[in-house]
């Protein structure tokens, strides 16, 4: 057996991690529901629920779905607002010794900017990532990560209003996803996280009616993986900064399929409602493959596809 050491350190746009594994937003909570599970020093960033200006209460129930090869959510931005879980999530969070990446939304381009100066200058956090692909709300999210021009303005502005390392979620619900990053690039991201989900919905044929209170919502888990992958390679080939990979990890496997794509770190999200520790059985499998294949650093595998 190999026992020559692995480095699985990558740097994400300044933010420095110890692997390439993160919890996407929106499935881990505010990383201390998974304390129980999950050892979460060992993570490579936490990304906590989206965060808003203000408290949101989100979409009516029902709005989660499970659906074949994955699952619809129409959650709708629920969150306690950017107050509330500085003064009583963030201070658990600070404590694992994990980096923290705060992921923001806003129903227009000032609340984003407000968002981001209020956490410019909390201690504890190692950067932010812009949501502007939510497929599940009425006002704001969508439109901007569908047209290169509002995708541009927001992240300038928020780029002109913190200090800190700042990656853009891409939305897949576009013609070309390479558009929208190199024109979230210019505007001073320091890396893309993509794909969001895909917009989708579910009939039930008894009732004749939309499962989903919200008549549709994002689809994701491994259904989508196949996409996101392809969008993962194209972006990773037109960008000079980092692509994180998200869409349907649930095993290393899955996840080596990204880094291999060009990805220089990857998401689990879905994975986590089916195995709470999904991201600490795809890290041991990561680093097994390294060793195995007697590669001793992780970031000689980024984009190493064959074509």
């Amino acid at each position: 057996m190999n026992h020559e050491p692995v480095d699985l350190s990558i740097n994400i746009g300044g933010v420095q991690l110890k692997n390439p594994v993160m919890t996407a937003s929106g499935t881990f909570g505010y990383g201390e529901e998974y304390a129980p599970y999950v050892d979460l020093d060992k993570l490579g960033a936490i990304i906590v629920k989206g965060i808003s200006i203000r408290p949101r209460v989100g979409n009516p129930p029902p709005r989660i779905v499970e659906t074949t090869g994955g699952m619809l959510n129409s959650i709708g931005l629920e969150n306690i607002g950017v107050d509330r879980f500085t003064e009583e999530k963030l201070p658990y969070l600070i404590d694992t010794g994990t980096p923290i990446i705060v992921n923001m939304h806003g129903r227009t381009v000032e609340e984003y900017r407000d968002v981001a100066k209020k956490l410019d200058c909390i201690h504890g956090i190692s950067g932010l990532e812009i949501n502007i692909s939510c497929p599940n709300v009425k006002e704001g999210g969508m439109i901007f990560g569908t047209h290169p021009d509002r995708a541009y303005e927001v992240v300038d502005m928020v780029r002109r209003s913190t200090r800190l390392p700042l990656i853009v979620k891409l939305s897949p619900n576009v013609t070309d996803i390479t558009e929208i990053a190199r024109s979230v690039e210019d505007a001073g991201a320091d890396a893309l996280s993509l794909i969001n989900t895909i917009t989708g919905m579910a009939i039930d044929v008894e009732a004749r009616a939309p499962m989903l209170k919200n008549v549709t919502g994002g689809l994701s888990g491994p259904a989508i993986k196949p996409i996101a992958l392809r969008m993962v390679w194209e972006t990773a080939r037109v960008v000079k900064i980092p692509v994180i990979g998200i869409g349907g990890i649930m095993t290393s496997e899955d996840a080596l399929e990204f880094i291999i794509a060009g990805a220089s770190a990857i998401q689990v999200g879905t994975a986590n409602f089916v195995n709470p520790r999904a991201s600490m059985d795809i890290l041991s499998g990561i680093e097994q493959y390294l060793r195995d294949h007697r590669i001793n650093d992780i970031k000689s595998l980024i984009g190493l596809l064959k074509i």
